[in-house]
């Protein structure tokens, strides 16, 4: 089968590896300098509103995907007119703009912070006052790794906030004292067959992700199964064929959802060597209409994200149950080039492991 992928990431690299071993083919749409997915397929280069480039995609395709969220939905719509395209323009648009996904979450009755949208300076006193402070003021769209938002824990804090993030529009919202973020990743096939991974404790800094823990220590079957519940109806409401992942803060005792993705996301990454199959090859075995393959977690595994720059990681390579992935990104601050999974067979076992890498990749 012929895959096309709008984008060309390292999301769409490890696509492309997990599509080897079920025979697919991949071609990736791509319009900036660096391709890294283009080392498991062919790589067209052109803008996603290239007219000719998403024909010359369709016709290279018998099923089309995205490997990020930021893609225009009208390519999306423009290609579905010619080929199957999974997850669909539905889940893409709701997932584009915050206020589109929070309403979302809101009529299937998935808990959120409280929020309020706001176009200009004359609509925030009203704002703050419904949602109150500590708030973070974010940008509707094109918001991820930290970008696009800023905490205003103070009044003052909100005419410097608004102009750093002016002439969009924004969203005020609640700041959640939580306990720990976690996500759930789920995929749901076109013969609406659902599977999940278990819950990942995940650990941010700058807003970006830097550590993922699975299974998540010490979840409640119950808070398990309520991340699954609310996974499932955002699943079924958009009718979405793929991997979807749902991004959730633990405060007082429940779950309030942050925001979903609606592709293969970066804290499921472990799941190449911890689960019996991973988050990309069930991506693939969903979109291509094959049954979904097993999401067993045998043991527990941890992914430390490489950000930035690239330490000697002939020492981290030489750690037991290490597995180290690359990107083949140049490096820059704040890049996502690689990383790093661990796994063994107990949470006990796994915290010496992690913690010698983490100490490695510092120096």
């Amino acid at each position: 089968m012929r895959i096309g992928v709008l984008g060309g990431g390292q999301l769409g690299r490890m696509l492309g590896s997990a599509g080897v071993s079920l025979g697919f083919s991949f071609t990736f749409l791509e319009p900036a300098e660096e391709c890294p997915a283009a080392a498991t397929g062919s790589w067209l280069r052109a803008g996603f509103d290239d007219a000719d480039a998403l024909a010359e995609l369709a016709s290279r395709s018998d099923v089309i995907t995205y490997e990020f969220e930021n893609v225009p939905v009208q390519a999306v719509r423009t290609l579905s007119a010619h080929r199957p395209v999974h997850p669909s323009a539905v889940s893409l648009e709701a997932a584009q703009d915050r206020l589109n996904e929070k309403t979302l979450f809101g009529r299937l009755g998935i808990p959120t912070p409280r929020f309020e949208p706001l176009d200009d300076a004359a609509d925030l006193a009203g704002a703050v006052e419904r949602v109150g402070l500590p708030a973070v003021l974010k940008t509707r769209r094109m918001g991820y790794d930290g970008r696009g938002q800023r905490v205003v824990s103070e009044p003052a804090h909100l005419a410097p906030a608004l102009a750093a993030l002016g002439g969009r529009s924004l969203l005020l919202e609640q700041h959640i004292p939580f306990q720990r973020e976690l996500s759930i990743i789920a995929v749901r096939g076109r013969s609406g067959q659902v599977a999940f991974y278990p819950p990942i404790e995940n650990h941010h800094r700058e807003g970006i992700l830097r550590l993922s823990r699975a299974p998540a220590p010490c979840l409640t079957p119950a808070l398990a199964a309520r991340a699954e519940d609310y996974a499932r109806r955002l699943l079924e409401a958009m009718d979405h064929v793929g991997v979807l992942s749902l991004e959730l803060f633990e405060s007082g005792g429940g779950l309030l959802a942050n925001e979903m993705a609606p592709r293969v996301h970066n804290s499921g990454h472990w799941t190449i060597e911890g689960a019996a199959t991973s988050q990309f090859e069930n991506h693939l075995r969903a979109i291509a209409g094959l049954p979904l393959g097993a999401t067993d977690v045998p043991g527990h595994c941890a992914m430390v994200n490489l950000i930035g720059e690239l330490s000697d990681l002939a020492r981290v390579e030489g750690t037991s149950g290490v597995h180290v992935h690359l990107y083949g990104k140049q490096p820059r601050p704040g890049r996502k080039l690689g990383h790093v999974t661990l796994c063994a067979d107990h949470a006990e076992a796994l915290a010496p492991g992690l913690a010698a890498v983490q100490s490695l990749l510092e120096r």
